[in-house]
């Protein structure tokens, strides 16, 4: 059949009002950048309504230390000037960015020598960037979800990006000991925890949940309940690969939420 294609993200935005942008993250291709094309942003933009807003994962271009697999130091790392070009690539979605998240791989000694460090050239990169654009950081070295971690967080006006799977430690722990630092905003990502094995139950077809985690997801929403009473603006990313249907997680969650 000829004529338009279907727009997903149109039918999309009929029934959420976030969603998160992972495609824009795969962005180090060797020695080269790539950064969203315009023509794309601009459709994304005119697919959806004014108060939608979308959670975007900053280029990896932007977070990697080292090339994947390599000892050489990724240039880019952090680059203001970078940065710079990858907020103009987004101008047709600027207001309608709700968080943009810097995800960390695991830093290790050899590509972080510490915290400290770390907090340095984080420190000094976002004295670069636009205050008005809502940022977030997500860790994935547990050692650095510390009370000096939250309150950096504070200082620098960042958002924590919490990860529900993996190695991380559960979403409750963190929150019940870092819960006095987030007062403005925050993202969850239930992301999951073995991404093969919930392929292989689902076929990757995700209409049913295949693994589900009622207890622990009962205690999670009870951390939206009480941020939403804070006042903390909170997006909540649902993968398909922590029950096996994000669509079905959602209306469970709202249920929940209406029962707790």
């Amino acid at each position: 059949m000829g004529g338009r294609s279907f727009n997903y993200l149109e039918e999309y935005a009929k029934h959420y009002n976030t969603v998160e942008i992972d495609q824009w993250f795969w962005s180090l291709h060797g020695k080269k950048v790539t950064l969203p094309n315009r023509s794309v942003v601009k459709e994304y933009n005119s697919s959806t309504p004014e108060d939608f807003k979308f959670t975007i994962k900053a280029p990896n271009s932007l977070t990697l230390t080292h090339h994947y697999k390599s000892t050489e130091p990724n240039r880019h790392f952090l680059s203001p000037d970078l940065m710079e070009n990858f907020l103009s690539s987004l101008e047709g979605i600027k207001s309608k960015v709700g968080m943009l998240m810097f995800q960390f791989e695991y830093l290790n000694k050899q590509k972080m020598p510490s915290y400290k460090k770390f907090e340095k050239q984080f420190s000094h990169f976002r004295n670069f960037v636009n205050s008005d654009i809502p940022i977030g950081i997500e860790i994935r070295n547990p050692n650095y979800l510390h009370e000096r971690f939250f309150a950096f967080l504070n200082d620098i006006n960042v958002a924590p990006v919490l990860l529900q799977g993996y190695y991380m430690p559960q979403i409750t722990e963190v929150y019940e000991k870092y819960k006095t630092f987030i007062n403005n905003s925050v993202v969850i990502r239930l992301h999951g925890y073995d991404r093969k094995a919930i392929e292989e139950k689902t076929n990757k077809i995700w209409s049913t949940i295949v693994d589900p985690k009622d207890s622990e997801l009962a205690s999670i929403v009870n951390v939206f309940i009480e941020l939403l009473e804070k006042e903390v603006e909170l997006y909540a990313n649902i993968n398909n690969h922590y029950e096996g249907s994000a669509p079905l997680m959602i209306k469970k969650i709202n249920s929940l939420s209406k029962q707790l």
